[in-house]
């Protein structure tokens, strides 16, 4: 499955840090944009991954 989400990225000093609008606390940082951008994708997964696994066990309890 593919999925965009909008990456907003601002530059803080020597860091690139980035926020995801559509998914609190997706937020990424780095020493380079495209460092801040990888960060922020694993954030996106791992929250992906953990609504799913918390979907798929409301699933189970109500069936």
């Amino acid at each position: 499955m593919h999925n965009e989400f909008t990456a907003i990225v601002e530059r803080d000093e020597k860091w690139f840090v980035a926020y995801c609008p559509e998914i609190p606390g997706a937020d990424g940082q780095g020493r380079t944009k495209a460092e801040c951008l990888k960060s922020q994708s694993a954030a996106v997964d791992l929250i992906l991954e953990d609504r799913r696994e918390d979907a798929m066990q409301e699933l189970v309890a109500i069936g």
